[in-house]
């Protein structure tokens, strides 16, 4: 047992995942084993850069006590705000205008005058590469990997997934269920920016008729030959499954004429422009139901799984994962490392340099056995089979 006296900091990136209080158990308990104290960063580094916007304090202390009371399935006891990234912190300048600035020194020297010398981070892809940046200035780091999409490299199963996967299968089931009493062509978008992960395993355990992923290329004219083939008198009604990275463009005479809102963005910003907004989700699933029913002449309804995916309660794999990730990054701490990714590599966690962690996505392969299942259940994948 190391009878160091330490203190170690834990929080959580942005964004809802299931399992952060799991996370927070195994870390408070792993280092209540070794003798070291646990306080609890609230809203990312906002209970750092702003901590008398808390009636008790930016930070929370952490016991074996405290945690073995929290419900497991609930969301985060620390909270997780809109943006985790001190290098680029939005505030109001003297003249009112908002600007991001650098306030990562801040946050080393918040740490610092707390007396926390290690930082738990569960964190997705974005937040591992500014824990990076950090480890870079002198922070010791130690980051767990969470992602609804499973694409964090390095790592098997990020935190999150299997919540999302078992959701996402039991909606889809009812979709295929409304699709055949109804006898339309359900369209269902799901999560998966870069990745298709989410939309294979579900949509394959669902017995979707396709599966769209961002690996690889649409070809909607054959898409369309697949579920003509599926379709009959007896079998009026398909679903199809969408991930919402998926390569395609608006078809209609404006697609290419940015709006006005559109043409006064940054050349970096992306999404559909709306006359308010920047907005993403729903429009691969409206792009692929318009064209198959104009393909088809069939009746298809897109449907949006995308902001419930992000929530609910997460399912025991992921509760197992969380404690076993947050007791992973005590170990690390203990074993000497820090400025790594705990990472699940079955049978084994293993703890990876965040150099091999950032700046990667984790994609499905294209010759993968799960895609090959796929195809030999009948199931297109965006071309010809």
């Amino acid at each position: 047992m190391n009878t160091k006296n330490r203190r170690i900091g834990v929080n959580v990136g942005a964004g809802f995942i299931p399992g952060m209080n799991a996370v927070v158990t195994g870390v408070t308990l792993a280092a209540a084993e070794l003798g070291w104290e646990v306080v609890g960063i609230r809203d990312g580094f906002a209970g750092l850069l702003q901590p008398g916007d808390y009636p008790d304090g930016g930070l929370l202390p952490l016991s074996p006590q405290l945690v073995e009371s929290l419900d497991q399935a609930g969301a985060s006891v620390l909270g997780q705000s809109p943006r985790v990234d001190p290098f680029h912190t939005r505030q109001l300048d003297e003249d009112g205008m908002l600007e991001e600035v650098d306030r990562s020194d801040e946050v080393l020297a918040a740490l610092q005058e707390q007396r926390i010398d290690a930082l738990v981070s569960a964190v997705g892809g974005r937040g591992l590469s500014v824990l990076y940046k950090l480890h870079r200035k002198g922070l010791n780091a130690v980051c767990i990997p969470r992602s609804l999409e499973n694409d964090i490299a390095a790592t098997m199963v990020s935190l999150g997934f299997n919540s999302a996967l078992s959701f996402t299968m039991e909606m889809l089931d009812r979709a295929r269920d409304a699709a055949k009493a109804s006898r339309q062509i359900g369209v269902v978008e799901v999560p998966g920016e870069q990745a298709g992960w989410l939309a294979l395993q579900a949509g394959t355990a669902a017995g979707a008729d396709v599966i769209l992923i961002p690996e690889l290329p649409v070809d909607m004219d054959a898409v369309a030959d697949s579920l003509r083939g599926k379709m009959s008198v007896e079998r009026p009604f398909g679903l199809v499954v969408v991930a919402e990275g998926i390569g395609l463009e608006e078809a209609s005479a404006s697609a290419d004429e940015p709006s006005p809102l559109r043409a006064s963005l940054s050349p970096l910003a992306a999404g559909e422009s709306t006359g308010y907004a920047i907005q993403n989700s729903g429009r691969a699933a409206k792009i692929v139901a318009n064209r198959l029913q104009l393909l088809l002449a069939e009746k298809t309804y897109p449907l949006v799984l995308g902001p419930w995916a992000r929530s609910g309660r997460p399912t025991a794999v992921d509760r197992q994962l969380g404690l076993g990730y947050g007791a992973g990054a005590i170990r690390a701490l203990n074993a000497g490392q820090d400025g790594v990714m705990v990472a699940f590599q079955p049978p084994d966690i293993a703890f990876v340099p965040l150099l091999k962690a950032i700046n990667k996505v984790r994609t499905m392969p294209v010759d993968s056995e799960m895609m090959l299942i796929a195809r030999s259940l009948g199931i297109c994948l965006g071309g010809s089979q």
